[in-house]
C-alpha cells in the first residue's frame, strides 16, 4: 500500500513540473531580448462629435477648446459639446482602462535586429495590437525609443518608413517626415500631442510620397503655428509637398492664426477621424484634389473655407463621398466656403455657410442653396430643416451670404427650410437636383 501512494504522488509531481514547463515555453518570458511589459493607462478627458449623417450642431465657440493648462506637470484638456442624431458626449472622460480598473492594453519595448527598438502594445488577453517603429515624447529635449528617428532641439525628423506614435507637449516644436523618394508607408501616429510653433508648420511633410497622420483612438490632440504671412512657402499648420491622408478615431484640433490649417502641394484625403479646423486663410487647401471618404470635419476659414487649387496642368476637384462636414468660410467678395475647379459629391452631410460656393459638377442626391439678399450675421445660428424635421445646424463665425446643405437620403418632393436665430425663412419643395433659393 506505501509504495502505491509513493507512485501516484511521484506521478502527480511529475505532471505539476511538466505544466510549469510548458507554460514557459509558450508565454516566452524567459527571451533575452525582450523587457518586461509595462502597462500603460493614459486618459483624455474629450468632449466630441459622433460621427453621423443626422442632426448635427457646430459653431466656433463650441467646437473650439474652452479650456487648456499646460503646467511642467500636467496638462488638462476641456472641449466644449457638440450634438448629434446620435449620442451627445458631454465631458465624457476616455480612458486605456479596461472594465474593472484594469488596464486594457499593455506595452512591452523589443530590441530590433537593427540595435534600434520598438514599442508593441498588447491587449489584456494577450492579443497584439500594433508595433511602433518608434515612440517619441515631445519636448524641449524629445525623448526616442526605437529607430529611424532623429532629434535636434525640438524637432523630431521621421527618415524611413514606419509607424511613429507621439505624445507630449512642446513649443517651438515641429515633427518632420522626410523619407526621400521611398515608397515606404509612415504613419504618424498623435496621441495627445499639443505642437505650436511661431513660424513654421507644427508638421512638415518635407517628402514622403505615402504619409499618413493618424489620431490615435480615443485621444485628442492640438497643432498650431503663427507662420508670418510673407516668406515662408510652406503655409500651413500641417504641410505636405506630396500626398497626406488622414485617419484615425481620434480628435484633431488644428489652429492657424497666419496660414492655412491643412495645406498640401498634391492631395488632401480624409478617411476618418475628427477634426476641428480655425485658419486665418483656407482651412484645407490642395493644389490638386481634396477627398473627404468618411470622418467628421468643421472648418472655420478665414478666406475659402475648402479649396481645391489646380494648375496649368490638372482641375483641382473636391470629392465628397462621406462623412460629415460643416465648413464657414470668409467675408471677402471672391471667397467661398467651398471652392473647386470640379466638385464631386456622392454621399455625406454637409452644411457649408460663406459668400458663395462652387455647385456640384456631379451630386448623387438634390442638394439646397440659400441665398439671402440681406446677408447673415457673423455668429448667427442656422437651422436646416427636411419635411418639418431639424437636421442640422451651423453657427458661420463671418458674415455670409448664401448656405448649402448636402443630404444623402434627400429626394425630389421634400420640403426644406432654413431659421436664421430662430426665425424661419418658409418653406420650400425640392424639385430638381439643383435648387437654389432666395430669401429676404
Amino acid at each position: 500500500m506505501n509504495y502505491r501512494k509513493l507512485a501516484a504522488i511521484a506521478a502527480v509531481l511529475t505532471m505539476m513540473t511538466s505544466a510549469v514547463s510548458c507554460g514557459s515555453d509558450s508565454d516566452g518570458e524567459n527571451s533575452a531580448d525582450t523587457t518586461a511589459a509595462v502597462t500603460t493607462d493614459a486618459s483624455a478627458e474629450v468632449s466630441g462629435t459622433t460621427m453621423g449623417t443626422g442632426t448635427a450642431t457646430t459653431s466656433k465657440n463650441s467646437d473650439k477648446t474652452t479650456a487648456k493648462t499646460t503646467d511642467a506637470k500636467s496638462t488638462k484638456t476641456t472641449a466644449a459639446t457638440t450634438k448629434t442624431a446620435g449620442t451627445t458626449v458631454n465631458g465624457a472622460k476616455s480612458t486605456g482602462s479596461a472594465a474593472g480598473g484594469n488596464s486594457g492594453s499593455s506595452a512591452a519595448t523589443t530590441k530590433a535586429a537593427s540595435g534600434g527598438s520598438s514599442t508593441q502594445e498588447t491587449t489584456s488577453a494577450g492579443e497584439e495590437v500594433k508595433e511602433y517603429t518608434a515612440e517619441i515624447t515631445l519636448g524641449s529635449t524629445p525623448q526616442v525609443t526605437g529607430e529611424n528617428v532623429t532629434v535636434d532641439g525640438a524637432t523630431v525628423t521621421i527618415s524611413a518608413g514606419g509607424d511613429y506614435i507621439f505624445t507630449g507637449s512642446v513649443k517651438n516644436g515641429q515633427i518632420i517626415v522626410d523619407t526621400g523618394a521611398s515608397e515606404d508607408k509612415v504613419t504618424v501616429v498623435l496621441n495627445g500631442v499639443d505642437i505650436s510653433n511661431s513660424s513654421l508648420p507644427a508638421i512638415y511633410i518635407r517628402e514622403a510620397k505615402k504619409c499618413t497622420i493618424k489620431p490615435k483612438d480615443g485621444s485628442v490632440n492640438y497643432v498650431s503655428s503663427d507662420i508670418p504671412k510673407k516668406g515662408v512657402s510652406e503655409t500651413g499648420v500641417i504641410f505636405s509637398n506630396d500626398t497626406v491622408r488622414l485617419k484615425g478615431n481620434g480628435k484633431l484640433f488644428v489652429t492657424a492664426t497666419a496660414s492655412h490649417g491643412i495645406s498640401s502641394d498634391d492631395d488632401v484625403i480624409i478617411e476618418s477621424g475628427t477634426y476641428v479646423i480655425d485658419a486665418r486663410k483656407s482651412g484645407i487647401i490642395a493644389n490638386d484634389d481634396i477627398t473627404v471618404n468618411d470622418g467628421d470635419v468643421t472648418i472655420f476659414g478665414g478666406t475659402n473655407g475648402i479649396k481645391a487649387k489646380g494648375g496649368d496642368d490638372a482641375a483641382g476637384s473636391i470629392n465628397i463621398n462621406g462623412g460629415t462636414m460643416h465648413i464657414s468660410g470668409g467675408t471677402k467678395e471672391e471667397k467661398h466656403s467651398i471652392y473647386a475647379s470640379v466638385f464631386n459629391y456622392t454621399g455625406g452631410t454637409v452644411f457649408a455657410a460663406g459668400n458663395k460656393f462652387t455647385e456640384p459638377m456631379h451630386s448623387a442626391a438634390p442638394y439646397v442653396g440659400f441665398g439671402f439678399k440681406n446677408g447673415g450675421a457673423a455668429d448667427s445660428e442656422l437651422t436646416f430643416f427636411v419635411n418639418g424635421k431639424e437636421v442640422g445646424t451651423l453657427t458661420p463665425h463671418k458674415e455670409f451670404k448664401s448656405a448649402v446643405m448636402f443630404l444623402p437620403d434627400l429626394s425630389t418632393g421634400d420640403k426644406v427650410s432654413v431659421s436664421i436665430d430662430g426665425k424661419s425663412a418658409g418653406e420650400f419643395e425640392v424639385e430638381d437636383t439643383k435648387n437654389e433659393i432666395m430669401i429676404g
